[in-house]
């Protein structure tokens, strides 16, 4: 059996450290023993998950309906809260597997996701009525906090983000590759075979010429 592995943590120091994402991996390692270790690909996303606009996942799902696989997951109750990951779980048309809820279905996770829809809207609700009694007692609400980024941070930022992008990209790289291999080099060329294959672009849609140039300069950067 094929498995692609999908982790999150959510601040910037978890991911350096390995809080959270070794007992992850300790879980899904436990899972797969004997169906499917190591799993084909191994995706981290290091964010909030609050946050709806998730690489990593993309490119995840991304790579398991390019190698046919099962998306795996360490604890679905972990990222039960966010709607949108879940919406995307259910609708993205691929079989997944989470190692604290190995029986969870769409179907789960459709009402999963409700749930987690409305108890976000309770708490933005909530959030919204005491900033305005805050703001009614004459609480100054906002203003600098303390911290500006350096030019450092700045440029650690950025070489994450094309990190993730290098890495979500990587399996459609791959089967550029096998394209290019048997003959096909112009950008035209090659984004009619990817189309024809059913390989989508991150965002779902379909190739053009433009969009292959600049998957293959993002390599060339790399």
């Amino acid at each position: 059996m094929r498995f692609i592995a999908y982790y999150r943590v959510s601040t910037d120091k978890q991911g350096r450290s390995g809080l959270g994402l070794e007992a992850q991996q300790a879980a899904v390692r436990s899972f797969l023993q004997g169906k499917g270790w190591p799993p084909l690909m191994e995706f981290t996303e290091v964010e909030s998950g609050k946050k709806n606009d998730r690489v990593q996942l993309a490119a995840a799902l991304e790579a398991c309906r390019l190698h046919k696989a099962t998306l795996v997951i360490a604890k679905l109750d972990r990222l039960a809260r966010n709607a949108a990951f879940l919406l995307n779980l259910r609708d993205a048309g691929v079989d997944f597997v989470a190692c604290d809820m190995p029986d969870a279905n769409r179907l789960t996770v459709g009402i999963m996701a409700l749930v987690a829809e409305d108890e976000a809207d309770r708490i933005s609700a909530r959030t919204k009525a005491a900033l305005a009694a805050a703001k009614a007692r004459g609480t100054t609400l906002g203003g600098f906090r303390g911290y500006l980024p350096t030019e450092e941070d700045r440029g650690k930022a950025a070489h994450a983000k094309r990190q993730q992008a290098r890495q979500a990209a990587a399996p459609i790289l791959a089967e550029v590759e096998r394209i290019k291999a048997e003959g096909t080099a112009s950008m035209r060329g090659i984004a009619m075979a990817l189309n024809a294959r059913g390989v989508p672009t991150v965002n779902g849609g379909q190739w053009q010429a433009v969009q292959v140039s600049r998957l293959l300069a993002l390599s060339d950067k790399a």
